[in-house]
């Protein structure tokens, strides 16, 4: 069964979409806005969970997406625009490039080794802001000490939300192929999880499917201390044993990513591009 949330409480209104990443010795949430256009123009933004409070961290951030928390402290920033990964300081905004030309990066972890690894779908050319792709969708890894990056897998129509098991021994990422226009839903695509076993030096092995998700398709994942995963879906926050088995779901239509925070890492954050909600969960994050 999964681990009883309470009904998730709206924290905040705000243009919370993507990227949400909780800073412990802040105590605060950082999160990329809705997209506005021209551009698209995204920024990214910081809400401190004491006042309650949302500042800027970086106008106009490139069309940032997913984001993660670096070993350094610098958030790592999939730009989309520019098709770029880079690390921004999260006090000044300054803006550090780790590597680019990749088609729109998406979402981003960083493993306990210290290597970036992201997906890089295609959507900024469906959606009319990056150039026709040169490369094949697909998930890369970035490693910060010899600044090469490989791409580890193709197998995807739009490689979407990524994330490790609490070990890293197993990868998991959505393929939201599904959707491909704005506000499109194809359900002969994607629209499912994979999971990978991981083996040395990145690469991967053993690729399945780990679980469909419905209705809609998934987008943000995340795993929980006991190895449960976490993805979004039309209807709110799917989750699923280890097994793949659906055993419960967190009521929240429009939810579009989440993150594991606060004190005792129980509560999860879920952005819905109008609001910033949290459900306490009996579970943690890893």
């Amino acid at each position: 069964m999964i681990p009883s949330p309470t009904r998730p409480r709206s924290l905040v209104d705000v243009d919370a979409h993507e990227g949400p990443v909780y800073v412990p010795d802040e105590h605060a949430l950082y999160f990329t806005t809705v997209p506005r256009h021209p551009g698209p123009r995204v920024d990214i933004k910081r809400l401190s969970l004491d006042s309650m409070t949302v500042s800027v961290v970086r106008p106009d951030a490139g069309a940032a997406n997913g984001m993660a928390l670096g070993h350094d402290g610098r958030l790592i920033v999939c730009e989309q625009l520019g098709g770029a990964i880079t690390a921004v300081d999260r006090e000044s905004g300054a803006r550090t490039m780790l590597a680019e030309g990749f088609n729109s990066p998406n979402d981003v972890v960083v493993k306990s080794d210290g290597t970036i690894w992201f997906t890089d779908p295609s959507y900024g050319w469906l959606q009319g802001f990056r150039p026709r792709p040169l490369l094949r969708d697909g998930v890369r890894r970035y490693d910060p000490r010899t600044g090469a990056v490989t791409t580890v897998a193709e197998s995807f129509d739009k490689p979407n939300g990524l994330c490790f098991a609490p070990d890293g021994s197993v990868l998991y990422v959505t393929d939201s192929g599904a959707n491909h226009e704005p506000g499109s839903y194809d359900p002969d695509r994607p629209h499912h999880i994979k999971a990978f076993d991981v083996r040395e030096h990145g690469r991967l092995e053993n690729e399945r499917v780990f679980a469909v998700v419905e209705p809609g398709f998934p987008d943000g994942l995340k795993v929980d201390s006991d190895g449960r995963v976490y993805a979004s879906s039309f209807s709110g926050v799917q989750v699923f044993d280890p097994s793949g088995a659906r055993i419960g779901e967190i009521d929240l239509p429009g939810a579009v990513n989440f993150c594991f925070g606060g004190t005792e890492r129980n509560v999860l954050f879920i952005t819905a591009d109008t609001a910033i909600y949290a459900a306490h969960l009996q579970s943690k994050g890893p």
